[in-house]
């Protein structure tokens, strides 16, 4: 007689999380997230850009990225293919998220940069861009690489 039990996953939960991978990039995609966001809110608004979509994007990844780590630690989160789902689904979101964000952000600096740039406060802003840009694009291939690494999880569960 088949059974109709759902393949379990492998998701870790409680201090393991620190332990596996993919979930150990979850710290990092907190710092990138969380560098981008301090940095585009610091700097001036100069011109129509998209900034605030750049924001909403560091803000929504940050706080849901945060929020998946208390689910794991606390032990939420259990060994199922729901779990495995969500996983990769979220990650795919925030890679795809994070990337739309992170091109319009490198396209907005660009032009920045081809401004006369002799006021300080307008280059100063331009290097905070410039710091910002690099930071989304390192949490894109975080995000990127972990949502390949769930993907990978969830068809082998």
């Amino acid at each position: 007689m088949a059974t109709t039990a759902q393949p379990m996953s492998n998701l870790p939960s409680g201090l393991s999380v620190f332990k596996t991978f993919p979930e150990l990039l979850i710290i990092p995609e907190l710092v990138f997230g969380g560098l981008v966001w301090i940095l585009v809110a610091s700097t001036n608004v100069y011109m129509m850009n998209p900034q605030g979509w750049v924001m909403f994007v560091s803000v929504f990844c940050f706080v849901f990225t945060f929020l998946w780590l208390l689910l794991f630690i606390i032990g939420v989160i259990r060994n199922s293919y729901m779990w495995a789902t969500l996983d990769m689904a979220y990650h795919a979101l925030a890679a795809f998220f994070s990337l739309s964000a992170s091109v319009a952000l490198a396209y907005v600096t660009s032009v920045l940069g081809q401004v006369n740039l002799g006021d300080d406060i307008l280059f100063q802003s331009y290097q905070e861009d410039i710091a910002a840009v690099v930071f989304s694009y390192i949490a894109t291939l975080l995000y990127t690489i972990h949502a390949v690494m769930s993907t990978c999880r969830w068809k082998s569960s």
